[in-house]
């Protein structure tokens, strides 16, 4: 391998022990002298840290230069005048155990002062030529969300390091449901910001796409409520600083739910695109999707909790439980759009990584795919129903996965092979079984064994599907909106005894922890519309970097 350029090469001090200190356009390395005379038998330590991953440089040490945080001023000795004269200290990302990064320093001593500020500006302009850095973020706190720690986590850990790598910020704190969705629609300058960062869980996170998604399209002129739009991608990237419940989305996409972790790779400007799923019924916009849409029993669970709020989290467990024993099913008919072509498929086990080459691969073809279309002005999607598959039957589940839906409860997810950005989505369908054959498809989920290997279940990737229920299929909607009248009593009933082994007509879809308000739906998937603060869940190192001259 080719060596690296150095702009700078010292011997300088580290807790006065000497070292040798290289700064090239990539990395920042030192590396411990042996001192045969005092340690004859201590190994030459040595540390490599890449540019792009130093969070801020500083003039002088950390240690000795913090202030007194109790208002009053402090003298400072001859000494520690010296001592700041003459080092500087590196703030730096370190890693450490299951994905967690955490913000580490490092302090150098110069024997003189003008060696001190040529390091400090060589490091100030290589960290200012990095590009995608964010300058200016809008922040948006709910105060409400998870265990309503939301501000705290902000203030104690997120803030103070934001500050410290020159980052400015515009701070929200949310009053009601959507105030940072409505805000974005309508009131917030967006070309002031590089980014938008949400402290709370995947309902702030849902609030901001949908917020930030809207405004681009407005802005553009797209009609979102077509479901053929070819909706324009958002420029602005998003950051999630855990602080909810289960916090899904940021698990899936940066490994942990680590307020400091995900702080640190809003600093160093990490991207990583993610794709969004519009649903609409009858040509009408109801939501976006990032994470999960289900029918069936996670729409039951959802539908259950939310009349058991008084219970916390605990409900979620018990709502669980008891739509698992009532064991409905429900009737309809699913057609989808195969995506044909890809790379991978949902039992490869092939897992989204940080540079996921199915991602990159699959994007790149959707992309040309689409020019090919505008170019020889072909038909839609939509259109092309010789393509599209159809599967009628009884199902107790439909889940429509766009990630891996991992969290810290299922470490695996509803799909562990669905990838971030490939502009897919995979289709589960759970037809009905009994609830022992259910229960082991539930407790898959958490095991090693492939959770699609059932008779009764099938998977599939797709680009597009739709749903619609037995009970509308042949009626008329003024005869739908009669039965629905009629019946809503005696289907609450029977949601409420499942002993008289009434089932319900329908179910609800689970869209992110949202319900939806009809039944009838089709979805369609956006290849990458949106950016986040992230690179993917990082594999570790099976081998050195031999350009890292520490490995050698």
């Amino acid at each position: 391998m080719e060596k690296q350029a150095r702009l700078l090469a010292a011997e300088l001090r580290i807790k006065n022990s000497p070292h040798d200190v290289s700064l090239s356009r990539q990395l920042l390395t030192w590396k411990r002298r042996p001192s045969s005379a005092v340690y004859p038998f201590r190994a030459a330590g040595c540390h490599s840290v890449a540019v792009s991953e130093i969070v801020a440089v500083t003039q002088g040490d950390a240690a000795s230069g913090r202030h007194r945080n109790d208002g009053r001023w402090q003298k400072m000795s001859p000494r520690t005048e010296e001592v700041q004269e003459h080092s500087f200290t590196v703030s730096y990302v370190e890693r450490t155990r299951q994905h967690r990064w955490r913000c580490s320093e490092v302090t150098f001593q110069c024997p003189e002062g003008a060696l001190c500020r040529l390091w400090v500006s060589s490091i100030t302009e290589q960290l200012q030529a990095l590009a995608g850095r964010p300058k200016r973020l809008l922040v948006y706190i709910n105060p409400f969300g998870g265990k309503q720690q939301g501000r705290r986590v902000y203030e104690q850990k997120v803030s103070p390091l934001f500050a410290r790598a020159g980052i400015a910020t515009h701070v929200i704190v949310t009053e009601y449901a959507n105030h940072a969705r409505d805000h974005l629609r309508t009131q917030a300058e967006l070309d002031d910001f590089d980014g938008v960062v949400c402290v709370g869980g995947d309902g702030m996170f849902s609030e901001v796409v949908h917020g930030l998604v809207w405004r681009t399209q407005s802005d553009a002129g797209v009609d979102h409520h077509s479901p053929e739009a070819e909706l324009q991608p958002c420029r602005l990237r998003i950051g999630i600083i855990p602080a909810g419940s289960t916090d899904c989305i940021c698990f899936a996409t940066v490994g942990t739910n680590d307020p400091v972790t995900s702080a640190l790779h809003i600093i160093v400007g990490d991207s990583q695109p993610m794709d969004v799923c519009s649903v609409h019924h009858n040509n009408t916009f109801l939501r976006y999707s990032i994470s999960l849409l289900g029918y069936g029993f996670y729409g039951d669970v959802l539908t259950d909790s939310e009349r058991k709020r008084w219970m916390g989290p605990a409900r979620y467990d018990f709502s669980g439980l008891k739509t698992f024993l009532t064991h409905h099913y429900y009737e309809g008919t699913v057609s989808y759009l195969p995506a044909r072509g890809i790379m991978g498929n949902p039992r490869d086990r092939t897992k989204c990584r940080a540079g996921c080459l199915v991602c990159q691969h699959n994007g790149r073809l959707h992309q040309e795919q689409r020019a090919e279309a505008y170019r020889t002005d072909d038909v839609s999607d939509s259109e092309c129903d010789g393509e599209w598959r159809t599967v009628r039957g009884k199902f107790l589940a439909i889940n429509a996965a766009s990630m891996s839906c991992a969290c810290p409860r299922s470490p695996k997810g509803l799909s562990p092979a669905a990838h971030l950005a490939d502009g897919t989505t995979d289709l589960i369908l759970v037809r009905k079984c009994s609830r022992l054959d259910f229960l082991r498809h539930l407790l898959r989920h958490t095991s090693k064994d492939d959770q699609f290997d059932l008779a009764f279940v099938d998977v599939h990737r797709v680009r597009r599907f739709r749903f619609t229920p037995r009970y509308c299929q042949s009626d008329s909607e003024l005869e739908l909106d009669l039965r629905e009248n009629g019946k809503r009593l005696f289907s609450q009933i029977c949601r409420d005894h499942p002993a008289c082994g009434c089932a319900p007509a329908y179910s609800s879809w689970n869209c992110d922890g949202e319900i939806l308000t009809h039944t009838a739906i089709e979805v369609g998937v956006h290849c990458q519309l949106i950016r986040l603060f992230a690179r993917g869940i990082e594999e570790p190192a099976v081998f050195e970097d031999f350009t890292n001259p520490c490995a050698i």
